[in-house]
C-alpha cells in the first residue's frame, strides 16, 4: 500500500471532498498544511484573527452545503478559534476545526505554544464547543480518528468536531486511505408522528412557533404546507426568523426581541396547542413570555433532550429526531397540503418600538430602505446588537431562508465572519452582512480579508456611538448605564477605506438607497455606514435585569 504523509493525505481529502477554500492563520506547527494547501490548488483565506477564520469556515460551509475547513496554529492561535466553534455548533454546522501543536516526541518538557495537557490544553479547550475533540498522538490513528470526527459531523443535529495534531505527527508517512463525507447517513426517525397528528387534529387555537432549528433544517416548505393545510398562525423567534416569509398571510410576526405587538397579543389569547419546531426556547426566544401566555399543550419538535421540555412547564410531547424527516412524516400520514388562506384579522404591521427624533435616521428606516433595494435572494447574516433586532422587526423576508441569526451562542462580530464564508460558497447571490459599530470594533478587520480575497459582501453598519442594546437595557433596568458608550465613535467610513473597501457613510433614506445600489453593482467589498438616531430604543427591553 502506498505511503503518505498525514498532511498530504488531509489535504487530498479536502480537495476529494469538493473543497475549495480552507480559512486560517499560518504558523509553524500547521505549516506543512499550508504549503500542502497551495499544490493542490485550494485557496488558503489568510484571515486577520483566528476567531474570524472560524466564522467564516462556519459561513462556507452553510452556503455551500459541505465541510468547512478551519486550521489554526499551536497555543493561542488554537484559542482563538473557539468562538467560532462555538458559533459553529449553535448553526449545526460541519466544520473541521485543525489545530497544531508542538511535536510529540517534546511533550512534557517546557514548549513555546504548547497545546498538550502540560499546558494549553487545546483537546479539552474545545470539548464543550464541538462535538467531537481529539489529539492525533500517532500518524496511524489518523483513519480511525478522522472517520469519528466525520461521522460526529454528520450524525443528527450536525456540527463542529476539532483535531489537534502535533508537528512530528503532521509530518509522519502512514498508509494511504480514503474517507468520504458521510452525508448520507439515515435520519433519525421519531415513532411518535401519530401523537402528534393527534394533537394538532384536536387543537382549536394553535400557534406555529418557528426556532433557528427550523432554518437550520431547512424545513421552510414543511412549516408552510403545516401552517396552510391547518391554518395555523404562525410565530417566529429572533433566531427563527428566516423560516417563513413575512408576508405570507399566516404570518403573525416575531416574538421575543424584536418581535411584534400582534404576535404578543395571540399568545396572550389562550392558545391550546404550541407547535415548537427547532427552537430550544432559551430566554432570548421567550424574552417577555409571560404565565397568560403559557398554552395548554407543547408539540416540540427537536433533535436533541437536552433542553426539549424544560423552559415551558406545559405537558410537552417531544417528536425527537431529524426535524426534516419527522415533519415531512406528519404531513404524508395526514395527506397536508398547501391552501390558500386570507390575511389574518387585524395583523398588526411590524413598526418601531417608538418614534425616532425628526433630525436622525431610525433604525427601522434604514432596513426598510435596504428591503426595497436589495433583490429577494439576497442572503443577510445578523449580527450580535441591536441592530440585529430592529432588523427583527422592520426587514421584511420575501425569500425564506435569506436570513440568518444566532441567538445562544451570541458572538459579536461572527456575522463577519459568516458572510465572507458565505459568499465564497454562494458567488451568484448578493450577501449582506448586518452589524454595529461595536462588533466592527471586535472583528471589523476581517474586511481587510474580503477585499484582499476578492469577496464582494455587503456590510450595512449601523453607527451610533455606543453598545446600544448594554446601554439601552442598562438604563431602562437601572437608571443608568456604565461603560457602553464610546466616547470617540469609531468612524467607520474611514476604517473600512484604511482596508481598501468601498465605502459610504448615510444620513438619510435617499443615502442608503443609493448605497446599496452601488454596492450591488461593485466587485470589491462594500461598507455601507448608517448614521443612526443614539436615542433611539431598540426593541430589546423586554430582556429584563435585576440587580436585587
Amino acid at each position: 500500500m502506498m505511503k503518505k504523509r498525514v498532511y498530504t493525505l488531509l489535504v487530498e481529502h479536502f480537495k476529494n471532498w469538493g473543497i475549495s477554500h480552507v480559512f486560517g492563520i499560518p504558523g509553524k506547527s500547521i505549516s506543512p498544511l499550508m504549503l500542502e494547501l497551495d499544490n493542490y490548488g485550494i485557496e488558503y483565506v489568510l484571515g486577520r484573527h483566528e476567531a474570524g477564520c472560524g466564522f467564516e469556515a462556519s459561513g462556507y460551509a452553510l452556503a455551500k452545503k459541505t465541510m468547512g475547513i478551519a486550521i489554526g496554529t499551536s497555543g493561542p492561535g488554537g484559542t482563538n478559534l473557539i468562538p467560532g466553534a462555538g458559533h459553529a455548533r449553535e448553526f449545526q454546522l460541519p466544520v473541521l476545526f485543525i489545530t497544531g501543536q508542538p511535536s510529540m516526541q517534546e511533550t512534557g518538557r517546557a514548549l513555546s505554544q504548547d497545546s498538550s495537557q502540560f499546558s494549553v490544553d487545546l483537546v479539552k479547550m474545545f470539548e464543550p464547543v464541538t462535538l467531537f475533540s481529539a489529539r492525533v498522538e500517532r500518524g496511524d490513528l489518523l483513519h480511525l480518528y478522522l472517520k469519528h470526527a466525520l461521522e460526529k459531523a454528520y450524525t443528527g443535529e450536525k456540527g463542529p468536531v476539532h483535531l489537534c495534531i502535533p508537528f512530528d505527527v503532521l509530518m509522519e508517512e502512514v498508509d494511504s486511505f480514503y474517507l468520504p463525507l458521510p452525508d448520507h447517513i439515515s435520519p433519525v426517525v421519531s415513532p411518535d408522528i401519530d401523537k402528534a397528528l393527534s394533537l394538532i387534529n384536536e387543537a382549536k387555537k394553535p400557534v406555529l412557533f418557528l426556532g433557528k432549528g427550523a432554518v437550520a433544517a431547512e424545513t421552510y416548505n414543511q412549516v408552510r404546507i403545516i401552517a396552510e393545510h391547518w391554518g395555523i398562525p404562525v410565530v417566529t423567534s429572533t433566531g427563527g426568523k428566516g423560516a417563513f416569509s413575512t408576508n405570507h398571510p399566516l404570518y403573525l410576526g416575531g416574538y421575543g426581541l424584536g418581535g411584534s405587538k400582534y404576535a404578543t397579543e395571540y399568545m396572550k389569547s389562550g392558545i391550546d396547542l404550541m407547535i415548537v419546531v427547532g427552537s430550544k426556547l432559551c430566554d432570548m426566544s421567550l424574552s417577555g413570555f409571560t404565565a397568560d401566555m403559557e398554552p395548554e399543550k407543547v408539540l416540540q419538535f427537536e433533535y436533541d433532550l437536552t433542553f426539549a421540555g424544560k423552559t415551558i412547564q406545559a405537558p410537552t410531547q417531544i417528536i425527537l429526531g431529524d426535524i426534516e424527516y419527522n415533519l415531512n412524516q406528519l404531513i404524508l400520514q395526514s395527506g397536508a397540503s398547501l391552501k390558500e388562506h386570507e390575511v389574518l384579522a387585524a395583523r398588526a404591521q411590524v413598526a418601531a418600538t417608538t418614534a425616532p427624533m425628526e433630525s436622525a435616521l431610525s433604525a427601522g428606516a434604514a432596513f426598510r430602505s435596504l428591503r426595497s433595494v436589495l433583490p429577494k435572494e439576497a442572503v443577510i447574516f445578523g449580527d450580535a446588537g441591536s441592530h440585529s433586532f430592529h432588523a427583527v422587526q422592520n426587514f421584511e423576508i420575501i425569500e425564506p431562508g435569506t436570513f440568518f441569526l444566532a441567538e445562544m451562542f451570541i458572538t459579536m462580530g461572527a456575522a463577519i465572519g459568516f458572510s465572507i464564508g458565505a459568499k465564497i460558497g454562494m458567488p451568484e447571490r448578493p450577501v449582506v452582512c448586518v452589524t454595529g459599530d461595536g462588533c466592527m470594533m471586535m472583528h471589523g478587520t476581517e474586511i481587510s480579508t474580503a477585499v484582499n480575497h476578492g469577496i464582494p459582501v455587503i456590510f450595512f453598519v449601523l453607527n451610533n456611538g455606543r453598545l446600544d442594546m448594554v446601554e439601552k437595557g442598562m438604563s431602562y433596568n437601572t437608571g443608568r448605564s456604565v461603560g457602553a458608550i464610546f466616547e470617540r465613535p469609531l468612524d467607520v467610513s474611514l476604517f473600512a477605506q484604511s482596508m481598501g473597501a468601498t465605502a459610504f457613510r448615510c444620513e438619510n433614506e435617499t443615502d442608503v438607497k443609493r448605497a446599496v445600489q452601488l454596492a450591488l453593482q461593485s466587485n470589491t467589498a462594500t461598507v455601507i455606514e448608517v448614521m443612526v438616531d443614539p436615542q433611539e430604543i431598540p426593541p430589546i427591553l423586554t430582556r429584563l435585569l435585576s440587580l436585587d
